[in-house]
Order: C-alpha cells, then structure tokens, then sequence
C-alpha cells in the first residue's frame, strides 16, 4: 500500500530550506521502508540511482545533507532492486557529505554519516572496515539518542554476521537502557528485532530458553514495526518462520513465510523476497524434500548475484549446494559450495567462507583427499574466532571424517581404522615377524600402485622375479591381489612361438 505524501509547501522557503524539507521527508519515508515514497520526496532534487544531486545555490551544511539522504537511499534502493554498483555508489556520496560536514565542524553529522557508511560497507560483505567505522563513531556519540542507537544495532549486526554472537548479545544487553528511552518505534523494533536474531543463533547450541526468548523478542519487534507502520515487519515474519523451521513445525513456518512474502512482493523488494526464498529452501531441505529445495534456492541465488550483498549471496549459495548435494548431483554442489568460498573470501567475510568450506566436507562423501584437507585447514582458520558452540562441534566432526579419509587414502581403505588408530596409540608387544609382513605388504602395495596394477612392473620395481611377487601375493598378501591388474592368459600358440 502506497503512503501518500504530505503536500510540502515550499513556495514561501529559500532554496536552502526547501532541500531541508525534502531530505527530512524523504529521511522519515526511509525509516519506514517506504523508499519508493522516499525518492519522490526527493524527486525535485534526484530522481534516480547514478544521478547527481542538484546542488547549486546550497549551502555547504545543506549540500551535505541532500548528499548523505541521496547516498542512503541510493544504498537502501540498491538493495531492494538489485543494482549493480549501487553501494559504491552510496558509498561515494556519503564520503563526499562527510566532507562537506568536516568543512563546518559538524562532528555529529560527521559520526551519524559514518554509520550509514559502514551499512554499506556490511552490505558488501566488508565487516572489518564496517566495524571500524562503527566503533570510531560510538567513541564520538557518547550520549543517547537515536544515532547512538542505530550504530550499535549495527554493530551487533556485523558482529552476528561474522558469527561473534555473544559478542553481539553484549553490544545489545549492555545498551539496553538506551533504547527504552527512546520514542521512535522504528528504532525500537529494529533492536528487538535484533536481539531475537542473536538469540536465535545462539539457541543452536541446543538452548531451546533462547528461542523461547527470541520469540517474544520477534513479537515485541512487531508491535514496534506496526505502530511505526513499517514495512521490515516481513523480515520479523521470516524470521520466526526461522525459529519455527528450527523448532521442526513446518507447517507453521511455510505459513509465516508465505505472509512474509507477500508484504515484499507487494512492495517489490527483491533482496527480502531473496531472503524469504532461502529460509524457504531451508525449510525444504529439513522436510527431505530436496527438489522443492533445490528450484526454491536457485531463486535467491539469481537475485542477490546483482545485488552486492556478498555475505547473503553466500549464505543462499550454500543453500543451494546442500540441496544439490542432497539430490546426489556432487559436481553441481562442489561448484556451488566453492563458489560460496569463493564470494566470501573476496570481500574478506572469513567467517561465511568458513562455513562454506566447512559445508563442502559435510555435504560431499567423495571429494578427493587434497579437497578435503585443503577445506577444513581453510575452515579451522576462517572460524579460528568464532563464539558459535554449534560451528565449533561441527569442525570437530568434520575434523574427524577429514582424517578417517586421509588415513583410508594412505592405507588403501578405511574400514577399520578406529581399531588400527587404538592399536598404534597403545603400549602393546611387537612381534617382530608380524610388523615385518605389514611393512612388506605396504612396499608391495606402493608398488602396485605406482605399476597400475602391472604385476610384471611392480617386480621390477622390488627387484625380484615376476614369479616371485606373484608367490608372495598368493601365499602371503591374498589381500592384495585384487590390487594387480587381470591375469591374461596367454594361448598356446604364444607360448610355442
């Protein structure tokens, strides 16, 4: 539903005053998630994405704030549709009004901007120059008051991003008070919203108090949301579809879901819509049905591919590599899964590529050794920091199948490898006769497999007879037979001739 705007009488204003009107217009609009309206407001000075403000005759305080209202929404409407450049664009022109607010000494405005920068940069998936910008801000916003309050909901969106949840938990419990004094309901929503978020996270440790928590931290989100008359209440519905699809009530989570939908594609917001569809396919993958799956989580992928939001576009490559690789289409899934790698890393999102590798070992049973081990030793690195109990239980198991299939690698198999890690590991008698028949059935095993199976090869490798290795095989490593290539037998004309 399109929400009017209020007629701005500006006849009687200077050209100074009527820019004011506009950005605090527009401002209010994109608070609301009304960014269509948002640009209309904004229309007598900009009108669309990759356009230059009109600013002659402005004063440097007022060209400052139409230059970091059109970068806002610029950033905010290269999200929603999917704009190719958009946030470099947004970035670009919230430097430029960080300029003009240090030329008049408007260290407010200067700290306020700086957090819509590190929006953009969160978006790109950069957290590290997010999270800088973010904390030099809050060093300057030493009292309360809505800009405060918007840089730690970010700060503790950056922090969850990179899986620090607990660290993200303090940033939101320990300014607390702030946001309880605070009037605006859009604000309030977007803390509870974010607190339910974390909470979530941190629920999947196996703390079913936190999603219980997370709940009535999403309702208290929406009540916030819907006195605001926002439009982010579809992310509050997809994010209980969430906790409903980890509490296994499907039904009730394809239900939210589908209202969730439906608000984003009323307003065409193709990055929630993108969001909704991947919460979807998760759904999917958890109910076993892996080709409803797998057509929904191609979807996200196409979208946020445009979008610049590096981090959510591997979130919903992942997506996509686990139902792939459930369907059994291996090859598909590795691409996909490195792919997610592949994204993250560019941007320096250590964590999500983490979980990206860490996603391959547990999705592909035959990736080769070097894959394997390449993959956990990236994993292990990129999650070195992260507070997530349930990633670090997953690395352990992964650890574990990394290892059990290298050793199956270097013995030729893995079937039994438990028993032979307890007996190398304990203090038991050797009996030399025994350990000497192992060794020679490695160096025989090596040797057939540099021969390619050729038995005749692998003898002359050992420097013995053909008929010498064949005898060994036979009377001592029967095991090994099935390691040499299929006797051909000779016919009797070969043998006369």
């Amino acid at each position: 539903m399109r929400i009017a705007l209020r007629n701005l009488h500006t006849s009687h204003q200077t050209a100074n005053d009527k820019a004011l009107s506009f950005c605090e217009m527009a401002s209010a609009l994109i608070e609301r998630g009304d960014y269509e309206d948002a640009r209309r407001a904004l229309s007598p000075l900009w009108t669309s994405i990759g356009e230059r403000p009109q600013l002659e005759g402005l004063h440097n305080s007022v060209i400052a704030e139409v230059l970091l209202c059109v970068g806002i929404l610029t950033g905010w409407l290269g999200s929603k549709n999917d704009v190719t450049d958009a946030q470099e664009l947004a970035k670009n022109l919230i430097t430029e009004s960080i300029t003009f607010y240090e030329s008049i000494g408007d260290v407010m405005k200067i700290a306020a901007a700086r957090v819509e920068l590190a929006r953009c940069y969160w978006r790109q998936g950069q957290l590290n120059e997010s999270r800088i910008m973010l904390s030099d801000s809050l060093k300057k916003l030493t009292a309360g008051g809505n800009t405060k309050a918007k840089a730690v909901v970010m700060l503790s969106t950056v922090e969850w991003t990179a899986s620090q949840y607990d660290l993200a938990l303090s940033i939101l419990t320990e300014n607390a008070s702030l946001f309880t004094r605070l009037t605006n309901h859009n604000i309030r929503g977007n803390y509870h919203n974010e607190l339910a978020i974390v909470l979530r996270h941190l629920a999947r440790s196996g703390n079913k108090e936190y999603l219980r928590r997370a709940i009535v931290e999403f309702e208290k989100a929406d009540h916030h949301f819907k006195l605001a008359k926002n439009t982010f209440r579809a992310n509050v519905k997809n994010n209980v579809g969430l906790i409903l699809f980890n509490l296994s009530r499907f039904k009730e989570a394809h239900a939210y879901l589908d209202q969730a939908r439906g608000l984003t594609q009323r307003l065409r917001d193709k990055l929630r819509t993108a969001q909704i569809d991947d919460t979807r396919a998760q759904v999917f993958i958890a109910q076993k049905k892996f080709k409803q799956a797998e057509a929904v989580a191609r979807l996200p992928v196409r979208s946020l591919e445009r979008s610049g939001h590096q981090c959510l576009l591997t979130d919903a490559l992942i997506t996509h590599g686990i139902a792939l690789a459930r369907l059994k289409k291996a090859d598909s899934a590795q691409f996909t899964l490195q792919r997610a790698i592949e994204v993250a890393a560019e941007v320096g999102a250590s964590n999500k590529a983490g979980i990206a590798a860490l996603t391959l070992i547990e999705e592909l049973d035959e990736l080769p050794p070097e894959t394997l081990f390449a993959a956990y030793t990236q994993a292990d690195e990129w999650l070195a920091k992260s507070q997530s109990q349930d990633l670090l239980v997953r690395l352990n198991t992964a650890a574990r199948k990394v290892c059990l299939a290298l050793y199956g690698a270097a013995k030729g198999e893995s079937v039994g490898a438990e028993e032979d890690a307890i007996e190398t590991l304990l203090n038991r008698p050797c009996v030399l006769q025994t350990e000497v028949l192992k060794f020679e059935g490695r160096v025989i095993q090596e040797a057939l497999a540099k021969a390619n199976g050729s038995l005749t090869r692998a003898a002359a490798m050992l420097s013995m007879s053909y008929q010498a290795l064949a005898y060994i095989l036979e009377s001592r490593h029967k095991e090994l037979l099935k390691e040499r290539s299929p006797i051909r037998r000779r016919s009797r004309k070969e043998v006369t001739t």
